[in-house]
């Protein structure tokens, strides 16, 4: 679904082709190749894995020092928070200003294509890069510092300590947040409508810096659901700092094996699954017709669906993982244990259903964007076939990926006697969310 293009006609679905339900690919082999992947994947792990071999955070060739000196330098910093503040402003600018016409006015594309699934490949390929051009970051250090240097309070002056942030919040808010957003994009009745985008961003922006305003910068870590979506899918990029603050390229696995296991962290993934998945089904002929002809109204019944997809796949984790500790034995953590296993399958799941909405809208948000207003109709890359195949492949190797991430913390975790056995629940939800992902692409 590509929510913020309005007329209907020229709609171009994020999966590049008429309907995900009529791709030209057989579901049988798509089906049958899965699985196989999934358990010959899992086979070869118990025969011929059987100790840990992720360093995480502890991993890590060196780059350079004059690399790293020029990465981490002051006017890097400085240029990168001016560039993201800049971009924000000409949202604004094009928000206020620009007509309340997506096809004519490139603030929609940018929020939805440029912003969200521009993190995607950013942060794979970079690290975490929204947290070096996040605007908020800016304006909150532009407040402080304006804050200590007024006139009327001595330099020394130094304003209050920022309180502490619960540990029990975790990465609840930012959950919170993504959740937020994926409402606005799949279930509000006119994303891309200016005025839409401009109270929903003014209310986001205020509560963000009043936030970070309690708390302090490192708010935005925990609470910005931008920050936490580019680090999570910053956790498979080969770049990546090392315990000791060094650049190093590594292998993705040793970084997402670094994943902090914290509260919150099963909420953002499961959100980031769900609402895909809600995205893949939204366009189905009965969905469609559901909340057309619900009694309680369009709004309220496709919320209720984006609740009921993400609470699904949240259930069937917590099932994996009591199944996990009824097997293994008992865990401290046995939620969080294991979620950085699902963080490839989101991966996968992004990629299936937005990357030909990127390389198609993308380039003609930024022709708006540069003051061009009779932009091409984007085309796709690739054709039918060629797009059905990188969907289904992309699926499958996130779920492969997750089943060695898996295995690797659970050889790990419990003793050898144990180890495989655990992973057969979470090899069961591989499988399931497995059926459930190729199901929306091909059926």
């Amino acid at each position: 679904m590509v929510p913020y293009l309005a007329d209907p006609s020229t709609t171009l679905l994020a999966h590049g082709i008429g309907s995900q339900h009529d791709l030209p690919i057989s579901p049988f082999y798509a089906f049958a190749g899965a699985f196989a992947a999934l358990f010959v994947s899992f086979l070869a792990l118990g025969l011929l894995w059987s100790t840990s071999r992720f360093r995480g955070a502890r991993s890590g060739l060196a780059l350079p020092v004059r690399f790293q000196r020029v990465a981490d330098a002051p006017a890097t910093r400085t240029t990168l928070r001016g560039l993201g503040l800049a971009a924000a402003l000409a949202l604004l600018l094009h928000l206020l200003l620009g007509p309340d016409d997506p096809a004519r006015n490139p603030a929609p594309g940018a929020v939805y294509v440029l912003l969200w699934v521009g993190l995607v490949p950013a942060s794979l390929l970079l690290g975490p890069v929204w947290r070096l051009v996040n605007p908020l970051r800016t304006l909150h250090r532009l407040a402080v510092a304006l804050r200590r240097r007024a006139p009327h309070r001595p330099l020394t002056d130094r304003p209050p300590t920022d309180r502490p942030l619960p540990a029990r919040l975790g990465q609840w808010p930012a959950a919170v947040g993504l959740f937020g957003f994926t409402w606005l994009e799949l279930v509000a009745p006119d994303p891309a409508s200016t005025t839409t985008l401009l109270i929903a961003l003014g209310c986001f922006v205020v509560g963000q810096l009043a936030l970070a305003a309690r708390y302090g910068e490192k708010w935005f870590a925990d609470g910005d659901p931008f920050e936490a979506y580019s680090d999570l899918l910053a956790r498979l990029s080969p770049l990546g700092r090392r315990t000791d603050g060094r650049l190093v390229l590594r292998n993705p696995f040793h970084g997402l094996d670094a994943t902090p296991e914290r509260p919150g962290l099963v909420a953002v993934v499961c959100v980031l699954l769900g609402s895909t998945a809600y995205d893949g089904y939204s366009d189905n002929p009965s969905w469609i017709n559901a909340i057309q002809t619900s009694p309680f109204g369009r709004t309220p019944t496709a919320t209720l669906g984006l609740l009921g997809s993400i609470a699904l796949v949240a259930a069937l984790y917590c099932l994996c993982a009591a199944a996990t500790r009824l097997v293994s034995g008992p865990h401290p953590r046995p939620l969080t244990a294991f979620a950085h296993s699902l963080v490839p399958i989101a991966l996968g799941y992004l990629v299936a259903h937005y990357l030909s909405l990127l390389v198609t809208e993308g380039p003609r948000t930024v022709i708006m964007a540069v003051g061009t207003d009779n932009a091409s109709e984007p085309l796709s890359p690739l054709g039918p076939g060629g797009l059905a195949a990188l969907q289904v492949i992309a699926v499958v190797t996130g779920h492969v990926l997750g089943v060695i991430a898996a295995h690797d913390r659970s050889v790990r975790l419990f003793p050898p006697a144990k180890a495989v056995a655990g992973q057969l629940p979470l090899l069961a939800l591989m499988i399931t969310y497995t059926i459930g992902g190729l199901s929306l692409l091909l059926t």
